[in-house]
């Protein structure tokens, strides 16, 4: 039986899917962009700023689910330009151990959601 995982302290979903799917123990989140949850409104001051938002995002899914980004197994990131790589490489790196990190696929996309510069989705496990 899947549990649908959906927080208010994470952006509503903009189309037909939940914030995450948790089966058994294995979490499976929707790709996060940098949407604010409070006002809905797109956090794109700069790369940095974005990444971080929608980090922070990620980070409300998980604890949703009892998770923390310790508990992340994979992430898949997708960003406009492969120029973006550095600064969002560095905001994502303040959510991880090193030793610890998940497995990780980057991918430069023609296009995201509401034409962002990246999103972020996640699967992680108890």
């Amino acid at each position: 039986m899947k549990k649908i995982i959906n927080t208010s302290n994470a952006p509503a979903p903009i189309g037909p899917y939940n914030q995450a799917v948790l089966k058994g123990n294995m979490l499976y989140t929707s790709g996060q962009i940098a949407l604010h949850p409070e006002t809905g409104k797109l956090v794109l001051d700069d790369i940095k700023t974005e990444t971080e938002q929608v980090m922070e995002n990620m980070k409300a899914v998980l604890a949703e689910a009892g998770m923390t980004f310790e508990n992340v197994l994979k992430t898949s990131i997708f960003i406009s330009d492969m120029k973006n790589f550095g600064p969002i490489n560095e905001i994502y790196a303040r959510y991880f151990n090193e030793a610890t990190a998940p497995a990780r696929e980057t991918v430069e996309v023609a296009n995201l959601p509401k034409y962002v510069n990246v999103e972020i989705s996640m699967i992680a496990s108890l």
